[in-house]
């Protein structure tokens, strides 16, 4: 360089230049944001890993001390478990009632001995609602029925529900209810005789005759030949027929469920059933 160009550099001035970086310092840099970027990643899949384990061991705990809680926790627990024991059994009862009622009288009608046996066709209802009450009770009649409709036909079934069904209802639900003797054996005669009604009506249907008409011309004629061999020359109304055929059949009906109520006191107590129902003190002595 010239020799004049040296005072103009030295007066000049010193402008301060920025420092290069060194290599080996950017090159540790870049390692070290690598590495806490792998470090940081590691953890956040570390931590996602222990996640559904750790939700699987939550919800198997959980799993494993639902049964113990709703086993032995609360009363809540047991008193749901109760109740579904309860209907359950409640269930298997009218089942087996149903059955038992069903057959004996499909047996009945096969072998002709329905007469013989009749009076025990209603004890199955009775004993239903006398441990589960009334509504147990339907639910007995309304298996049997179906059970009679698909074995024997329509009219089994409606035969069985108007001369026995209905009547082991009434009488299971007024024995529930701790009635007297009196007032059951008045509402099981009737519906006993509106019963035998409804079957005759049933059967009328069926052949296609009047028979309730043929039974009132009958009496009719019976009674005047009575009358007239006594030496009473009078001929009685058809009204009087019909008065004289309803008290005849609540009659009946009445000594049937009379007897009804005697057989079935003395087989339940002898069963251990006792019936809520409170017998009179000739029959409570008699036992």
């Amino acid at each position: 360089m010239p020799a004049p160009c040296l005072p103009l550099l030295h007066r000049c001035p010193q402008l301060p230049l920025p420092r290069p970086q060194p290599a080996a310092r950017r090159q540790l840099s870049i390692a070290s944001s690598r590495g806490l970027r792998s470090t940081v990643a590691f953890s956040v899949s570390r931590a996602r890993a222990r996640d559904p384990l750790r939700r699987a061991a939550v919800s198997g705990r959980a799993v494993r001390e639902e049964p113990q809680q709703w086993g032995h926790a609360g009363d809540d627990g047991g008193e749901d478990l109760g109740e579904a024991l309860d209907r359950t059994r409640q269930l298997v009862e009218c089942a087996m009632f149903a059955a038992v009622a069903g057959l004996a009288y499909f047996l009945s009608n096969s072998l002709a001995i329905e007469n013989y046996f009749s009076c025990f066709f209603p004890l199955p209802i009775v004993i239903s609602s006398l441990r589960w009450g009334p509504e147990a009770g339907r639910k007995t009649v309304v298996a049997t029925v179906l059970l009679l409709f698909t074995l024997s036909g329509p009219v089994k079934a409606s035969t069985y529900l108007l001369m026995h069904g209905v009547v082991g209802l009434i009488m299971g639900t007024v024995w529930r209810l701790e009635t007297n003797w009196i007032v059951s054996i008045i509402l099981c005669s009737i519906v006993r005789a509106l019963g035998a009604c409804g079957y005759v009506l049933v059967s009328s249907f069926l052949i296609r005759e009047n028979i309730l008409a043929l039974i009132t011309v009958n009496i009719h004629a019976s009674l005047t030949y009575i009358l007239a061999a006594a030496g009473v020359n009078t001929i009685p109304s058809m009204d009087a027929i019909y008065v004289l055929f309803g008290t005849l059949l609540l009659l009946n009906c009445g000594f049937f469920v009379f007897l009804l109520h005697v057989l079935y006191t003395i087989f339940l107590t002898k069963l251990g059933i006792k019936p809520a129902l409170r017998p009179p003190r000739w029959l409570d002595k008699a036992m």
